[in-house]
């Protein structure tokens, strides 16, 4: 079975969860057309303090509907655009993906994937106790898993509905892991 979206989510401020919408556009080298998030450079609103000129490696953040599920059974209840992402998708391994692969969602827009979303504190603000069940740390290797999605920037334009299919491209071989951004 194909991956799909299953809701895309934008705002116009900052804040830490995202309204559901009907569609979002995606804009080439900026990404979702009226969120606070795009643009060409950073726009993550404590990095733009310290590197204001760095390119937006974080244009448009993705969550797969799986976290979910695996939240209601820890008793957290969440759903699409809480967690401040802009497309929430089912049946694609956001997390197994290498750095580079492709996401083609409906039938124009192409994602590149830059990267693991960090998560922040704030996560807690919106419910105690779940910065710890967004990322694990590996007993044996003592990395930290980070579940809480993935980082793109938008490589093709297009819109972007709930139940588009998404396919994806992986990059050419070596595959580089996925690392924070």
């Amino acid at each position: 079975m194909p991956g799909q979206v299953t809701a895309v989510s934008r705002n116009e401020r900052y804040s830490f969860s995202k309204p559901n919408r009907d569609s979002i556009r995606l804009l080439a080298g900026l990404g979702v057309e009226g969120d606070v998030h795009a643009g060409e450079t950073i726009r993550h609103q404590f990095r733009m303090t310290y590197e204001p000129d760095l390119p937006n490696l974080r244009q448009v953040h993705l969550m797969h509907e799986e976290l979910f599920d695996e939240l209601a059974l820890k008793g957290f209840e969440v759903s699409a655009g809480q967690l401040g992402e802009n497309i929430t998708t089912r049946g694609v391994d956001l997390l197994g993906l290498p750095t580079g692969a492709l996401l083609h969602l409906g039938e124009q827009a192409v994602l590149e994937v830059t990267g693991l979303r960090n998560p922040c504190s704030k996560i807690n603000d919106f419910r105690k106790g779940l910065l710890g069940e967004v990322f694990a740390m590996d007993p044996l290797s003592g990395e930290f898993t980070f579940k809480s999605g993935v980082m793109a920037v938008v490589r093709c334009g297009g819109t972007v509905r709930p139940d588009d299919p998404i396919r994806v491209e992986p990059p050419p071989a070596p595959h580089r892991p996925l690392e924070r951004v």
